[in-house]
């Protein structure tokens, strides 16, 4: 018998240690990594659209951002990753916040939730303390809040639909209350409708920001006729992942604007 359990153990102590293996660390998501990984593909915009404005968000594994280079190809806006969970902070945050402001672009932070961890108010309160605050000075622009599919679990989080449909909310009512502004949601139509049951309740205050890797945004979320903010690829011709603003640089001052 102890020899057929050791032959088990040795069958399975593997498989287990590869499993674990796939899952990456907490703090390295990034703004559309689920995307990238259950959706796929490369973004390629069809000429022709009606004006946008083009941007870039980034995170840590870019890095320190050459962003006068940015600059130079045309990006006006920009979302650093500020926050995740109540766990862990960009470490080159300023480099990207503030560097994307100097050189004249409009900037944003955002949040990677992680609904299985803690509330959506301790999530919102943590993003709030650590950069991801909002003023009116022409060039910041509400947090985005980015919900997408969970990189260290179910894609779910664990979470029924009405679950997480209250903790984005939570979230959105604490943010709002501290910074005078509802943030922007990031998601892609799939995760959304699989794990909020396509909630059409976010709409009416929440700017969209959708992920979709392919030539147009797709089909948006229930209650959204628009979008505010498109992620097209995660392989764009400069660093970091590259998105379209839904207007010309004066509706992207707008929103910043409030």
């Amino acid at each position: 018998m102890l020899t057929a359990l050791l032959a088990t153990l040795a069958l399975t102590l593997p498989l287990a240690s590869a499993q674990a293996a796939t899952v990456p660390s907490r703090g390295s998501a990034y703004l559309g990594m689920g995307v990238l990984a259950h959706d796929g593909g490369a973004g390629a915009p069809t000429t022709g659209d009606a004006t946008q404005t083009e941007g870039v968000d980034v995170s840590a594994h870019q890095g320190n951002v050459a962003w006068s280079t940015l600059w130079g190809s045309g990006v006006r806006w920009a979302y650093t990753k500020a926050t995740e969970g109540t766990y862990y902070t960009n470490p080159y945050f300023a480099q990207q916040y503030n560097g994307s402001y100097n050189v004249g672009m409009i900037r944003g932070a955002y949040h990677f939730a992680t609904p299985d961890t803690t509330s959506g108010a301790t999530q919102a309160n943590y993003l709030v303390d650590h950069g991801g605050g909002w003023s009116r000075d022409g060039r910041t622009l509400p947090a985005a809040l980015d919900i997408e599919w969970n990189p260290y679990g179910a894609a779910c989080y664990g979470r029924t639909a009405s679950q997480l449909v209250g903790w984005i909310s939570d979230f959105v009512t604490t943010y709002k209350a501290r910074t005078s502004r509802y943030p922007v949601i990031y998601t892609a139509t799939s995760w959304w409708s699989q794990c909020t049951g396509n909630s059409g309740g976010f709409a009416a205050n929440n700017p969209l920001w959708i992920a979709r890797y392919a030539s147009d945004p797709g089909t948006l979320p229930a209650g959204w006729s628009f979008y505010t903010m498109w992620q097209y690829t995660s392989s764009g011709p400069t660093v970091g992942d590259h998105d379209k603003f839904n207007g010309a640089l004066d509706r992207v001052r707008a929103l910043a604007n409030g």
